[in-house]
């Protein structure tokens, strides 16, 4: 949690003097229904023990809630309610549906986003592989220039532009599994998506991501797990929901409600979530505090004298809960690919091999659906990518064309054990638009030879760089697409 505002920075780095409570009970405002009741209950006075410090986060600015404080209360028999209700006398419960919050790395500050998945992702309207990292530049129209390499470090895979300057996981649902979480290079792992943006010609990296799950990074970080196992679930329960508002409140940049740090709320990514903390999230779903009808920002910190009621009108508000963005229903898996308009020209950022697999007719054309990513062909001389009954090449001599296995195996023989079942057939390759028996790189397709598939003559494949065979045009590669290769002199 913030330790300081636009004004009066302080830190929150520092010591606590260790607390033995006493107990008195005295009426306090609880908050039911959207109405100040009084209760009675018990609330912590402290007195200190010299000698006794133990380190926190710091103590911060004392307004509103008192982590401190709700600790000590919870552990006395107060409900995370009950909690609320004392430390912002006047505010009201509400409620809000599902939504996504935008957060600012700031230690990415100044960087390009370097971010892979071990389930693979998605960018520029693409798949990437396990592993695969996409680099994002941002550009100043507001999309991004995409990289993607062989891990981090490894070789250039494909490069495009995009207007959409996100890296999405393989499934953008909420509380997905460890291997579906985007993590940066050399760095940590985060849910939801990452991406790019400039801020008066500055990098900046953004954490798009569903509430909870920010929630559930978040928590650990402002309030020990392990509180849960004193008696203080409810300082948890507590925490979640001033967080939560908190979070809803702000808005801080163009491209980002909120910032990953004390100057917002401290925000690690995955690497504190505990199982404990989670649980004090999803008891609370939806849960936020209001100022009549707005979205209260609950300021709170961990002073250690147990903080004072503040008075909410002082406290800056966000948006009512019904002009919040719902979060639309994510699909369980990667959507499969839109069925193509072969009368639309090729996409930005879209691949030869996506352009030729729109045109034939997508995953209902001959060869299925798409079963890997696209891969390099030996001495990359082009690329390839496997469907269930057939594979498209593309070289910059032909262009993308649609093959059978056995070209590909002879061109890439490490892939047999890849091969899908169907792979022991010939794809069917009859339809008008689908170029038969091609093989990349300039080399014209034999003639059929009986007893082998897609006309391929039973002779060793070679790179397509080293067949400077004249082409003879066919039905399904017009001349004018294949440019002739003079023989070389005996």
């Amino acid at each position: 949690m913030r330790a300081d505002f636009k004004i009066n920075r302080r830190t929150r780095r520092g010591t606590r003097r260790r607390a033995v409570p006493m107990l008195r009970t005295v009426p306090l405002p609880v908050l039911v229904g959207g109405s100040a009741l009084a209760l009675t209950g018990a609330i912590g006075l402290w007195q200190v023990l010299p000698g006794q410090i133990a380190p926190t986060v710091g103590a911060g600015h004392g307004r509103g809630m008192s982590q401190v404080g709700a600790f000590d209360n919870a552990r006395a028999g107060w409900s995370a309610e009950e909690i609320l209700g004392h430390y912002y006398p006047g505010a009201e419960f509400g409620q809000i549906g599902p939504t996504t919050i935008g957060v600012r790395l700031q230690a990415q500050d100044d960087a390009t986003l370097d971010t892979f998945a071990a389930a693979g992702a998605q960018v520029a309207g693409r798949m990437i592989g396990p592993n695969e990292a996409a680099h994002l530049t941002p550009l100043p129209d507001g999309g991004a220039s995409v990289v993607v390499t062989a891990g981090c470090d490894g070789e250039v895979l494909w490069q495009a532009a995009t207007d959409d300057p996100f890296v999405y996981p393989v499934d953008a649902g909420p509380g997905r599994p460890a291997d579906e979480h985007l993590t940066l290079c050399g760095g940590t792992a985060y849910r939801g998506a990452l991406g790019v943006a400039l801020e008066n010609g500055a990098y900046r990296t953004v954490n798009q991501v569903d509430l909870d799950d920010y929630l559930a990074g978040l928590l650990p970080a402002e309030m020990q797990a392990n509180w849960a196992d004193q008696g203080a679930f409810e300082a948890l329960r507590a925490q979640a929901i001033a967080a939560r508002s908190y979070a809803l409140a702000e808005n801080r940049y163009p491209y980002a409600q909120t910032c990953d740090t004390t100057d917002c709320q401290v925000y690690p990514g995955t690497v504190k979530e505990d199982a404990r903390t989670t649980e004090a999230v999803a008891a609370t779903v939806g849960t936020v505090l209001l100022r009549d009808g707005l979205i209260l920002r609950t300021e709170y910190s961990a002073a250690p004298d147990g903080g004072r009621p503040a008075d909410i009108e002082t406290f800056a508000v966000g948006p009512a809960p019904d002009e919040l963005v719902e979060t639309a229903p994510a699909p369980t898996a990667p959507a499969a690919p839109t069925r193509p308009d072969p009368t639309i020209e090729a996409l930005a950022g879209e691949s030869a091999i996506d352009t030729e697999y729109r045109r034939i007719g997508g995953p209902e054309s001959s060869i299925g659906a798409p079963i890997g990513p696209e891969m390099l062909l030996p001495q990359r001389a082009g690329t390839y990518r496997m469907y269930t009954n057939g594979v498209i090449i593309a070289t910059k001599t032909l262009g993308a064309q649609v093959v059978d296995f056995s070209t590909l195996l002879q061109l890439v023989p490490d892939v047999a054990d890849q091969l899908p079942p169907s792979a022991s057939a010939d794809p069917d390759t009859s339809e008008s638009d689908v170029p038969q028996g091609v093989t990349p790189g300039g080399q014209a397709p034999a003639e059929q030879t009986p007893g082998t598939p897609g006309g391929q003559a039973p002779t060793e494949q070679i790179p397509a760089e080293q067949v400077p065979v004249e082409q003879a045009p066919t039905e399904s590669v017009p001349p004018e697409q294949v440019p002739a290769v003079p023989a070389p002199a005996a």
